[in-house]
Parts: C-alpha cells; sequence; structure tokens
C-alpha cells in the first residue's frame, strides 16, 4: 500500500458519525491513540496522549478545589466487607458491582476485602477516629485515585471495569454548612466543565430514584453527547447523617453534647475525556479545547528540495524561540511521514491549530496556521505570533462551546405531559426533552420502562424553561442517557 493510500485508509476508514455514532466514538478512541483494550475484562489502558489530557483536567480542576480549602489524601484500595454491610442501602447499590479479594497468597482469607467502588465505608470509619471536638470540623479532603467496578456492559472511558476519579468526602458540624458544600463544588465542576472542557451542562438534583446509593441528595452536572444521548458529568451528595450514624462519626459541640456531623461527597471521572470526543468530534477525528489539549499547536515543517531544508529548520526554531512556553508546541520534524500524512494525524488527534513552515514561508517571515475547529487558514508574521497564537486558541475554546451550546439548544424540545415526553423518545427523537413533573414515582419509572429515558435532573435554573413551569410541579429534564 502506498503512503497516499495508507493516509487516505486512515481517515476515510472513520466511519461517519451520521452512520454509526458508536462505532465512530470506539475508533476515534484507538486511532487518536487515546486508550486501547487490554486482556483484563472491561479494562482499558489509557495510552499517553489520552492521559496527557487526564493530567491537564486534573491539574486545572486540583487547582479548584485546593482553591476551596480542600487538601488531598489517600485511602486504602481495599475495603474489608464488613464495614461495607455495615451500611444497606449503600451495600445493595454496589452490589452487583463489587469485586472481591478472597486470598492473600495462597491462603484464604478469613475476611473478603471489596475493591474499591467508592470510599464512604473506609473514611466513614477513619473520620469515626479523626473527629472527636467541633474544633476538628470541618474535615475537606479529597483523593485522585482508581476504582472498580463490575461493569457488564463496557465502553472505554465512560464506562469501564477500572476508572480514575477524584473523590471528596467532607464532614461538617451543621446541615446548612454540609448544604452549602454540596451546591459549592457543583459550582466548581458546572465552572470548570463549562470553562476548560468547552461543554454547556445543566446544572440540578437528581429524583430519589436516581440519587447515589445512601444519600439524602445528590446534584449532578448534565451534558448532552453528539448522539442526542445524555451523559453526567459530576455529581455532587448530600449525605446528610446517614454515614453518620452508621459509622458512629460524632463530635462534641461547644456545650459539651455529642453531635453526629453532616456529610458530603462529590466526584468526576475519568469519563470526561468521553465527553469532549463526543462533544466536540467531528468525522475526522477529535476537536479538543486548547485549553485541556496535550499539544494546543504543532509545527509541520514541509520542503520538497533538500536544500531548502536547512532553512525551513531554522526558521522553525526561530518560531519555538518566539512562542516559549506561552503554549504546548510540538514540531513534528519526522522524515518518514509525509506533511500530508501528519495534517491527518494531527486532525484526527484533535490539535487546535497546525502551523506549516514551507520555504514561502520562511521567504516570508510568517507561518501558515490551520484551525481545527473551523480549517479557516491564516498566514501570521513571526513578529506577532507570540500575542496572535493565544489569541487564536482562545477563540478556538470559545467557539467550541459556542457549537455544543448550539447543539443543545437544537435538540431540547418542550412536553406539556407524561404522554408528550414518552412519544419523543418512542419516535426515536434524540435530546433532552423538558417537561413539568409532578414528582411521582410513577410518572419518572413509567418513561423509564416505555422508552428508557431516566429523569436527568432538575435544573437549578429554570429561567430558560419558563414554558414548562406550573404550580406544584418541577421542571424535569429527561433523555436517554451513558
Amino acid at each position: 500500500m502506498s503512503e497516499t493510500e495508507a493516509r487516505k485508509q486512515f481517515v476515510e476508514d472513520l466511519t461517519d458519525q451520521a452512520d454509526d455514532f458508536s462505532r465512530w466514538y470506539l475508533e476515534v478512541v484507538r486511532k487518536a491513540q487515546l486508550a486501547d483494550y487490554t486482556p483484563v475484562r472491561g479494562s482499558m489502558v489509557i495510552r499517553p496522549y489520552g492521559y496527557a489530557l487526564w493530567e491537564n483536567i486534573q491539574r486545572l480542576l486540583d487547582r479548584r478545589i485546593k482553591a476551596t480549602g480542600h487538601q488531598n489524601a489517600y485511602f486504602p484500595l481495599l475495603i474489608p466487607e464488613s464495614l461495607l454491610q455495615l451500611e444497606a442501602d449503600h451495600v445493595e447499590g454496589f452490589a452487583p458491582e463489587c469485586a472481591w479479594v478472597t486470598h492473600g497468597g495462597s491462603e484464604k482469607l478469613e475476611e473478603r476485602y471489596a475493591i474499591r467502588p467508592t470510599s464512604e465505608a473506609i473514611i466513614g470509619h477513619l473520620y469515626s477516629r479523626w473527629i472527636e471536638s467541633y474544633r476538628d470540623l470541618p474535615v475537606l479532603i479529597n483523593q485522585w485515585c482508581n476504582v472498580m467496578r463490575w461493569e457488564k456492559v463496557t465502553r472505554p472511558f465512560l464506562r469501564t471495569t477500572e476508572f480514575l476519579w477524584q473523590e471528596g468526602h467532607t464532614a461538617h458540624a451543621s446541615e446548612p454548612e454540609a448544604r452549602e458544600e454540596v451546591l459549592r463544588m457543583l459550582e466548581v465542576y458546572r465552572e470548570f466543565v463549562e470553562t476548560e472542557l468547552a461543554i454547556p451542562v445543566h446544572v440540578g438534583q437528581k429524583s430519589d430514584a436516581e440519587r447515589f446509593a445512601g444519600a439524602h441528595e445528590t446534584h449532578t452536572v448534565e451534558a448532552l453527547m453528539k448522539d442526542g444521548k445524555a451523559l453526567q458529568a459530576g455529581t455532587s451528595h448530600h449525605l446528610g447523617q446517614h454515614f453518620a450514624k452508621v459509622f458512629d462519626i460524632t463530635y462534641q459541640d461547644e456545650q459539651g453534647k455529642r453531635q453526629h456531623v453532616w456529610q458530603t461527597s462529590w466526584g468526576v471521572t475519568t469519563r470526561l475525556i468521553g465527553a469532549l470526543v463526543m462533544v466536540h468530534g467531528d468525522d475526522q477525528g477529535l476537536r479538543l479545547p486548547p485549553s485541556v489539549a496535550p499539544v494546543q499547536a504543532v509545527i509541520v515543517p514541509i520542503w520538497r528540495k533538500d536544500e531548502d531544508r536547512a532553512a525551513v529548520r531554522a526558521f522553525v526554531e526561530r518560531v519555538r524561540e518566539a512562542l516559549g512556553d506561552r503554549v504546548r508546541l510540538h514540531v513534528d520534524d519526522r522524515d518518514q511521514y509525509s506533511p500530508g500524512w501528519k495534517y491527518n494525524e494531527y486532525e484526527m488527534r484533535g490539535v487546535p491549530v497546525r502551523l506549516e513552515v514551507g520555504p514561502k514561508d520562511v521567504a516570508n517571515q510568517a507561518v501558515m496556521s490551520v484551525r481545527r475547529d473551523s480549517r479557516a487558514k491564516e498566514s501570521i508574521p513571526l513578529a506577532a505570533l507570540a500575542e496572535r497564537l493565544p489569541a487564536l486558541l482562545a477563540d478556538i475554546q470559545t467557539s467550541l462551546y459556542r457549537q455544543a451550546e448550539e447543539f443543545r439548544a437544537a435538540n431540547t424540545v418542550v412536553a406539556g405531559s407524561k404522554a408528550e415526553v414518552i412519544a419523543h423518545f418512542e419516535a426515536e427523537r434524540r435530546g433532552f426533552v423538558v417537561a413539568p413533573w409532578d414528582g411521582s414515582a410513577a410518572f419518572e419509572a413509567e418513561v423509564k420502562e416505555k422508552t428508557g429515558a431516566t429523569l436527568r435532573c432538575m435544573p437549578s435554573d429554570t429561567s430558560r424553561f419558563s414554558a414548562v413551569e406550573r404550580p406544584g410541579h418541577r421542571v424535569a429534564l429527561f433523555a436517554r442517557s451513558y
């Protein structure tokens, strides 16, 4: 196979989104070298490019978490079964997903250990030892770690047996303080996802049927993917005093009385990478927001004659020096691949800007920029590059958000009744359906049973849904989801 044929196949073999979105997603994840399958059932390896993306997400979110007064710690991977069994609802909620360690070497353990599906149990046990007085509160701890859930159906980043996440666990002296924490971290997630990932989200409360096992309330940020399905991008749980009573987490108040603490937990996972793929990607592959892109701009040197090579390379070095550390820059000067091959490769990998440097550009003392989001070209003089390129990246970030917001608006419909909600999804239409909800579990269950759509949240901001508001009803968002 010639290089031209191979280059054509590299892109044309990518399934169109309109033909099979699920297949397109899986192909992009592998072709863009985000992740690959492993011999471990339902698990993936996150490849360097995908992990660099996660590192950028982690860095930007961790900065926000610490700015709100939280500290990072690390808790054990293994959780004794006796601790899990203390909380019946929690155990029941995670029982089908728990993986168990039954042997240490060749010896059978006296007690099984769960590989953490989440950490409320082990952290609750430890908080009961650490918290003694009101002076010890609040406890504001976060951890970045892996968890394991034995999923029946898996898909890279979206739902895997093992995945990475952060989970915050806090303890407070009063219910108002805990509630404030829940909403504060929910706002951190909203601002982070919209600002850094360029993904518009709806923020709201989950119904009782959809809340986290053992929680008093669950709040969520919900995004819409390009196939019209919703994705839960992050959750913040008001745990009340439920776990505190189970694990005997108490403190002595200022009057000398023992009181149970009020708790929260909140988290996001590597499924955010899946969201980036599905919200921004197109038929040529990824389109990454510059804020989190591992490579924000790639320089592709171009020459046809050997005598041009030295001049082009020297100019590339001047470009690199001019940009310094203003952008995450990569120079691809591999001789074994043609410029055309590289163009396709970096389009597939979603690099926001390509900078082409050929003999004509050297003569003009400029570089030719090509945007990944729109493919718009612009010749940028070297003298202006250090200022223009960051501005170009900022515009791409804004443009990707605007496109995603426009897609969400075009795929959100209003329904006046349960029958209209059901009719929408039975007609195989996609997107969010906004409807008045009377709070009945029967309404919610019937929609789910007949269509597979679930109540994603009751939005906190209903200003755009005034047509749906009715006395005695909540505004509710329904969608099929991942």
